[in-house]
Order: structure tokens, then sequence, then C-alpha cells
């Protein structure tokens, strides 16, 4: 039986005042996991379950100093990645991660909100997929983000095949390209250069907040806890469905994945 004692994870990601998505999504993910959750903040948002009003960076000295003083102290188990937003904080938090050897990177490349908001700088996407994406175990991308970094528009479950063998080459040891947003089924692909795995569940109705953030959050967690990839992803797909069938509409918007 696997020992969850004392295993901790670290999200480097932006925070979400509703709680919904971002670090807070992640850290609740952590909990309900049993892992000890670490934070580092990226980027301050004002935004609610209707979507992102703005968003502010935070330096990168000062992302790089919380790197180091919390670094120097407790070296995680796992760790994750959401919005980065700015070049300079992925060049940043790519030398933190040789630095300081840290390994099971999860990365969920968040490139755009669920309501159109941009959540990364134009150039972002080149320097993750350049400075990033070779240091990860997992890459998590939702199909939208797929595209944006393979330049191929997905439709089918073809075409998420193809996009997951060229986000392979990127670097990162394993692709899983959820499939959420397919028109015809719920579909979420796990391709680690030698096969592939999908997962499908009932679509369900409504709209929901973080589930991205809650996902790759688990899949981070379950690393944490000795899981291989393929255990990870479907633990952490079945923890995302149960926590969007039991969502709760705390605003007028979007449903919080209740974790």
């Amino acid at each position: 039986m696997i020992n969850s004692k004392h295993k901790t994870v670290l999200t480097i990601a932006g925070s979400d005042p509703s709680g919904g998505a971002g670090l807070q999504a992640d850290i609740r993910t952590f909990q309900a996991m049993g892992v000890y959750g670490l934070s580092i903040p990226t980027v301050l948002t004002a935004q609610s379950t209707e979507g992102v009003h703005c968003v502010h960076e935070l330096s990168m000295d000062l992302i790089s100093e919380q790197l180091d003083v919390l670094l120097q102290d407790v070296l995680p188990d796992a760790l994750k990645t959401g919005m980065l937003y700015s070049t300079d904080t992925v060049r940043a938090v790519a030398g933190k991660v040789r630095q300081y050897s840290l390994h099971n990177f999860v990365i969920d490349p968040v490139t755009v909100s669920s309501t159109g908001v941009r959540l990364i700088e134009e150039q972002g996407p080149d320097i993750i997929k350049n400075h990033l994406f070779p240091l990860a175990r997992v890459i998590t991308p939702n199909i939208y983000e797929a595209g944006v970094f393979t330049g191929k528009e997905i439709e089918d479950e073809g075409d998420m095949k193809e996009a997951a063998v060229r986000l392979r080459g990127f670097g990162p040891d394993t692709v899983i390209i959820t499939g959420g947003h397919l028109k015809e089924k719920a579909m979420d692909l796990l391709f680690d250069g030698k096969e592939f795995l999908s997962l499908e569940n009932e679509r369900l109705e409504g709209e929901f907040h973080g589930t991205g953030c809650v996902f790759s959050a688990a899949i981070t967690a379950c690393l944490a806890l000795g899981y291989d990839v393929k255990e990870a992803f479907i633990k952490a797909k079945g923890f995302t469905y149960t926590a969007m069938k039991n969502a709760i509409p705390i605003g007028k918007g979007m449903k919080v994945l209740n974790v």
C-alpha cells in the first residue's frame, strides 16, 4: 500500500480568487488526494466563475526568490506548472527545475481561459515548448492548447493521436491530451512514445471551471505517491470526472469542481 505520509507537491501557477482554478484548485486537489501542497504564485488575477477580468504578473525576480527560498528548504516529490504568463517566468522556472534537479514535473500549458482570455504572452508557447517541455515527465494540454503547440486543428481522435506524437517530439516523456472539448465525446488520450491509451467518459451537461487544473494536479499528486504515469492518468481521470459530476454552482457562471 502506498504511504502518502510527508509527500509534498508544488504548484507554480496563477491565483484565482474564486478558488475554482489556478493554484487554489491545485491545493484543494492535493489535499483531497492526501499529499501536502506547496504553492508559488506567478500572476494575480481578477476573475470569477464568469471569467477572467484581468491579469497582473509578478516579477521574475520575485518568482525566482520564492522558488529559491522554498526549494532550499523543501524539495517536492512532484511539481506542476499552470499559468506562467510571461516568457521571463517560463525561463526562470525552467532554470530552477534544472538547478534543483526536480523530478515528476507535470506541465499544464495554459494559454487561454475557457472564456477566451489570453493567459500567456505571444511568444510564450514557443518558449514553453523549447524550454519546459524537454524537462517534463507529463504534459497535459487540452485539444485547443495541443493545436496551439502543433499548429494543427484537432477535430477527432485521429487528429489527437497525430498531435500527441508531434508534442512528444518536443521532449516530454508522456503526452496526455484532454479532449473534453471534442464535439462527439469526452475522451482523453495518453501517448508515451510506444503506445496510446484512451479513456472516455459520458459527456456532462453544463460548463465547468478549472477542469484542466484539477486533472493535472491529480496526476501530479499520483506521481508523488509513487504511481506510474498510466496509473496516474486513470486515477486522475476518475477523480476529475467525479468532481465534475458533483460540481457546485457557487456563483453566477461556471460550476466549480467539488474536490
